[in-house]
C-alpha cells in the first residue's frame, strides 16, 4: 500500500526518474513501484537530482493487476512509464482504476489509446478519475500548439509537426523504452483524422516538413499517427488532424521508415513470438543502454500547428528544450492539479483538455522549458 500521494510506476527507467526530479522540486512525496527495489534504489542514487532531500518509498510489485492494486492503493495519482503500452499499459490502467487513482502515462500509441478509452474510459468518468495518456513532450507540446491555433475563430483543420534536434551523428537520443515503442509501431495501424473519421495512413507515408527554424526540410513520419487524432476524434471544433514527427539533421527517421516497409514485406505474417524477437533484436542493436541526461544547449525542439478554416489561417509554434525533462515537468504539473482536486475533465482526456493548455504552457515557460508564438497567416 502506498504511503504517499503520487506513484511513479517504472521507477528505475529514464523517464520515471525525471518525474521524480520534478516531484522533489515541488516537494511532493512519492512512492516508487518497480519489480526490483534494490536495482531501483541503485539507479535512483545515480540519476535522481537531490534524492537525499526527498520523502519517498520503494515498493516491489509484479506486473499484474492484483499486485499493482495493492501497490497503488493509498495514492491519488499514478504516473506510469512502463511501455510499450500496447503490451503492458492496460494492466496498470485497470489497477489504478480499482485503487481509486488518476492515471497518467507518456505514450501516444493509438492502438493502446483506443483500447483503454473503450475499456476503461467510462468507468474512470463515473469514478471521478482522469485517464490521461500521452502526457509527455512528444504529444503535449504539439497539442498545446494545436489548442493555441484553435483559439483563432473559424479554425477547424489542423496539421501538426514535432521536430527534435540533438547531437549530430548520435542517434535520436531516445531511451530504451522509447525505442521499443517506436519499433512496436511497425505492427500497428497509424491513423489521421479526416472529416471526423479516422483514416489509416499507407505503410510508406512520410512528409518533408518545411519550417523557418531550420535550413533544410525535415523528413518526418506519422509516428503511429500520434495521440492527437484520437483526442480530437470526438471534438466538435475539429474536422481533420494530421500529425508528424521528425528529427532534424538525423537519419533515424529514414531508418525507421525503412524498417516499417521491411516489416510489411517480410515480417507481418510471422508469429507474434517471431515478431517479438525481431523487435527486441533491433532495439538491442540501436539503443543498448540508457542515454545520458539531456542538455538544453543541444536537445532543442520545435512543435507547430497550422490551423485552417474557410477564411482563417494561423500558425502556433512552441519552441522547447530537453524533451524528456519536459515530460517529467508535464507529468508533475498535471499531478499537482489532480492532488488539489482541480481538473476540467474526468474519464479519458488529454492533460491539455483536463488541465488547460495555458496552464501547462505557463508551467513550462516559468521553468525555461518552452515558449510559444502565434502568427496569423
Amino acid at each position: 500500500m502506498a504511503k504517499y500521494p503520487v506513484v511513479v510506476y517504472g521507477a528505475s527507467g529514464y523517464t520515471g526518474m525525471l518525474i521524480m526530479d520534478w516531484l522533489i522540486d515541488q516537494n511532493i512525496p512519492f512512492t516508487c513501484v518497480s519489480r526490483n527495489a534494490k536495482r531501483t534504489q541503485e539507479m535512483m542514487a545515480q540519476r535522481v537530482v537531490r534524492l537525499e532531500s526527498a520523502k519517498y518509498e520503494i515498493i516491489e510489485a509484479e506486473h499484474n493487476v492484483e499486485a499493482l492494486i495493492k501497490a497503488f492503493t493509498g495514492a491519488k495519482v499514478v504516473c506510469n512509464t512502463v511501455g510499450p503500452f500496447v503490451n503492458f499499459g492496460a494492466v496498470a490502467v485497470e489497477a489504478a482504476l480499482k485503487a481509486g487513482c488518476h492515471h497518467l502515462d507518456t505514450t501516444g500509441e493509438q492502438g493502446y489509446m483506443h483500447s483503454v478509452r473503450e475499456q476503461f474510459g467510462e468507468d474512470y468518468r463515473q469514478s471521478g478519475l482522469l485517464l490521461a495518456p500521452s502526457t509527455s513532450y512528444m504529444y503535449t507540446f504539439a497539442e498545446i500548439a494545436a489548442e493555441l491555433a484553435l483559439e483563432t475563430e473559424g479554425v477547424d483543420c489542423l496539421e501538426t509537426a514535432t521536430i527534435g534536434r540533438g547531437l549530430r551523428n548520435a542517434g535520436a537520443g531516445v531511451t530504451v523504452g522509447s525505442t521499443a515503442s517506436i519499433f512496436e509501431l511497425a505492427r500497428s495501424k497509424q491513423c489521421y483524422l479526416w472529416e471526423n473519421k479516422l483514416v489509416e495512413h499507407p505503410i510508406d507515408a512520410s512528409f518533408n516538413v518545411v519550417t523557418p527554424e531550420f535550413f533544410q526540410t525535415v523528413f518526418s513520419l506519422p509516428w503511429g499517427g500520434t495521440s492527437l487524432p484520437i483526442f480530437y476524434e470526438n471534438d466538435p471544433r475539429v474536422r481533420s488532424c494530421i500529425s508528424s514527427v521528425g528529427f532534424y539533421d538525423n537519419d533515424v527517421m529514414r531508418m525507421v521508415h525503412g524498417f516499417a516497409q521491411k516489416w510489411d514485406a517480410e515480417y507481418k505474417d510471422l508469429s507474434k513470438e517471431q515478431q517479438d524477437a525481431i523487435i527486441k533484436g533491433v532495439v538491442d542493436s540501436t539503443t543498448p543502454s540508457m542515454p545520458p541526461r539531456e542538455r538544453s544547449t543541444t536537445h532543442r525542439t520545435v512543435d507547430f500547428a497550422i490551423g485552417r478554416g474557410n477564411l482563417a489561417s494561423v500558425r502556433a509554434t512552441v519552441h522547447g528544450v530537453a524533451p524528456y525533462i519536459s515530460t517529467g515537468a508535464l507529468q508533475v504539473a498535471t499531478a499537482i492539479k489532480l492532488l488539489d482536486g482541480e481538473t476540467h475533465k474526468v474519464g479519458f482526456a488529454s492533460a491539455c483538455k483536463a488541465m488547460g493548455h495555458r496552464y501547462l504552457l505557463g508551467f513550462l515557460e516559468q521553468r525555461g522549458l518552452a515558449r510559444a508564438t502565434v502568427t496569423q497567416l
